[in-house]
């Protein structure tokens, strides 16, 4: 069965004017809000583009960030960002394409993980993507967190993981932080 949408893969250096604009109207749909501040904020390494014609109808971008599970070495983390897809396009398979080109760049990129805070678990469970289970955190500065009291928690927060092939085996039941970053959300 062929699909009815292009994906494309883009270096984020590589996007013009033209295509961020494209993809923030596509996200602030989406998400019902402004998130031009997020996609400022957020300096992502690579973009998925999905496109019917020369429509964009989704979006998703990996941003690296950097992970630490328990006192653990920190791991390069594909950490997912702004998945969209517009509204009258849903439930075609476009974000499922989105997130499987998503997870197999990671991979190719040879990230340690793969990570992502949801706001719907429905699409990601079915990838294989699993909650971490343990409590979250940031850390106030990108260096590996040697003291549990210097770390902010966020209990509010649930965090899916993918495990890629290059993953060590990790507890998902210890502590998970993040460096914190400026601007839009700490996780």
């Amino acid at each position: 069965m062929s699909r009815s949408f292009s994906l494309e893969v883009l270096e984020a250096g590589r996007l013009d004017e033209l295509e961020r604009g494209e993809i923030v109207l596509l996200c602030n749909e989406a998400y019902g809000e402004d998130v031009s501040h997020l996609f400022a904020a957020y300096v992502a390494d690579t973009h998925v583009l999905a496109r019917v014609g020369h429509t964009l109808v989704g979006h998703g971008m990996i941003v690296t960030r950097w992970l630490q599970a328990g006192d653990g070495p920190l791991l390069r983390t594909a950490y997912v960002e702004l998945v969209a897809t517009a509204a009258n396009y849903r439930n075609r398979g476009i974000g499922a394409g989105i997130m499987r080109l998503v997870m197999e760049r990671a991979a190719v990129d040879r990230y340690d993980l793969a990570a992502l805070c949801p706001a719907d678990t429905g699409l990601y469970g079915h990838l294989g993507w699993e909650y971490w289970q343990g409590p979250l955190f940031i850390r106030p500065d990108k260096e590996p967190a040697k003291d549990t009291e210097l770390l902010i928690p966020t209990p509010e927060e649930r965090v899916m993981i993918l495990r890629l092939p290059v993953t060590l085996p990790m507890d998902p039941t210890q502590p998970l932080s993040a460096e914190w970053r400026a601007g839009g959300e700490l996780w």
